[in-house]
């Protein structure tokens, strides 16, 4: 699992870099506006109160809020935003799965089609990966070695299931209704809560190598470049001499 944990925090440090230039703005904005769809209430609608505790994390502007959260609960107009799964197989056979929010679904299914074609992967009917991935309230908190036993233990009385070792600390996972118990547990440690939110953990991985496993960051990057895709879950684990490769050569 290294492979992939280094990639996991890899993209999230990318994250903040892309959101700090505004780049990610407008989905972070699309995935506050479907939250406020459930109330625009944080306190009440725990969606919401986590989707803006990541637009605080990357600095979404006041206004952007606002005006997403009117949208959503109905009094900013504009075309209507859906939510939309596609599945599919990148190189080396893994299973990617995309979270996507678009207001033109053709639109985004042609072009969604169209980059996994050019980069060696095919878009698959529905259902045809879904099964390998669990919904799973996940929150990474940084932490040292001698935390490891603190960590468990708070994970435990919150009603977490897993705790992983993590390059940066560890991984705590639940249910996806336990994300707001645990968030709350860890408020105050043990270690520092870094992120947390609902993520498709796979049942099964798949370790690619060589061309393979070049051919795959290409599309996942792609992919999570597109405008419309909220969050791209894959199953692919990469050996620790293929990350070094990968990781030398830039």
């Amino acid at each position: 699992m290294s492979g992939h944990s280094k990639w996991a925090n890899i993209k999230r440090r990318k994250a903040v870099v892309d959101a700090q230039r505004g780049k990610n703005f407008s989905k972070l904005a699309r995935e506050i506006t479907v939250a406020a769809r459930f109330g625009p209430d944080p306190d009440a609608n725990f969606r919401l109160k986590a989707a803006l505790e990541k637009a605080r994390q990357y600095n979404l502007p006041a206004e952007n809020v606002d005006r997403a959260i009117q949208r959503g609960s109905g009094g900013g107009g504009g075309d209507q935003i859906e939510e939309i799964l596609y599945e599919g197989y990148g190189p080396g056979g893994v299973a990617l799965l995309l979270e996507c929010m678009t207001d033109n679904r053709n639109r985004t299914a042609g072009e969604i089609r169209h980059i996994f074609a050019k980069r060696g992967g095919s878009l698959g009917e529905a259902g045809c990966v879904a099964w390998i991935f669990d919904r799973k309230a996940v929150l990474r908190i940084e932490a040292g070695s001698d935390m490891e036993n603190a960590v468990i233990d708070r994970a435990l009385e919150a009603g977490a299931d897993d705790v992983a070792d993590d390059d940066e600390g560890f991984i705590v996972m639940g249910p996806p209704e336990s994300l707001e118990r645990l968030s709350v547990a860890f408020a105050t440690g043990p270690g520092t809560v870094r992120q947390s939110g609902i993520e498709r953990v796979p049942k099964t991985r798949t370790e690619v190598a060589g061309k393979d496993a070049d051919r795959l960051m290409g599309l996942i990057e792609a992919l999570e470049d597109h405008d419309d895709v909220q969050a791209v879950w894959s199953n692919f684990d990469l050996s620790e001499d293929e990350w070094s490769r990968i990781s030398a050569e830039g």
